[in-house]
């Protein structure tokens, strides 16, 4: 069980890195405000919970790779129950869902707070639903190659 976590923890933290690294290409490309951790601090803001401006940024960023570790374990019960194989196609359906999950998400926390963000929502949705597509891609590839190094360390090294 604790290697599952710590397979699950590397996977998602390095996935969460690559759609982030994603979504803050496309910020710079198109300058507009893409960047999930910055929103996710804004919202924060909105709620008034009385945090200082750095932890509302730390939070912000906390956040969003524990939302990606939540991911990475729906992954890992779809995979580990069969419900989806570990492939490309299932990656890609997984990374449909997710962004569309993202939005409906982000939907609901800008009507949450009443926080009108200074960013153009449709393109910030768009950007996301590719993000997420990404993010699933490169989960199943670390994923299924964790799965490698676990099978050939078991075979491999005597504990």
């Amino acid at each position: 069980m604790f290697y599952v976590f710590l397979q699950l923890l590397t996977v998602s933290i390095a996935s969460t890195s690559v759609m982030t690294t994603f979504s803050y290409a496309m910020s710079n490309n198109f300058k507009k405000l893409y960047k999930e951790p910055v929103l996710l601090s804004y919202s924060i803001d909105k709620l008034n919970i009385g945090l200082l401006a750095t932890s509302k940024k730390t939070w912000g960023w906390l956040l969003h790779y524990i939302i990606g570790f939540l991911f990475v374990v729906v992954y890992h019960i779809i995979w580990d129950k069969d419900i989806l194989p570990i492939s490309p196609w299932s990656a890609l359906i997984l990374g449909v869902i997710s962004g569309i999950i993202g939005i409906i998400s982000w939907i609901i926390i800008f009507k949450m707070t009443g926080y009108q963000a200074p960013t153009d929502i449709r393109g910030y949705c768009i950007q996301l639903f590719f993000a997420h597509i990404i993010f699933a891609v490169t989960a199943t590839f670390l994923y299924s190659i964790s799965l490698t190094i676990l099978i050939l360390a078991k075979v491999y090294v005597a504990v």
